[in-house]
């Protein structure tokens, strides 16, 4: 496969860049967000196979950032799931005062 890393592409939510910004935009990306996104063509709006946009990265020494979380995808645990887990982790007299500091809160 022989693709010009100077030609333009459009990356799909993010504009027309050339094709080595787009691929190494693309691997930035988290694997979630990597594989809903999409390279065109300019020159005749054909999309890039995922296949094909593997090959050049790996031709031009570019390794997906796997450990990278968008912000979009954090939200995983949710407020209860987290109080819950401190609560357990939390010594007694800690708990205690967190409640007692809590209800002064809520009375005034």
């Amino acid at each position: 496969m022989t693709s010009d890393p100077e030609e333009s592409v459009r990356l799909q939510g993010f504009g027309e860049m050339t094709l080595r910004t787009a691929v190494a935009t693309l691997m930035a990306l988290a694997p979630r967000e990597r594989s809903d996104a999409a390279i065109f063509r300019v020159r005749d709006g054909v999309r890039l196979a995922s296949s094909e946009i593997g090959e050049l990265a790996s031709d031009w020494g570019m390794t997906p950032m796997a450990e990278v979380r968008s912000p979009s995808l954090v939200p995983d645990q949710h407020w209860p799931d987290i109080v819950r887990g401190m609560v357990r982790e939390a010594p007694l007299p800690a708990l205690m005062v967190a409640f007692l500091v809590g209800v002064l809160v809520a009375r005034r």
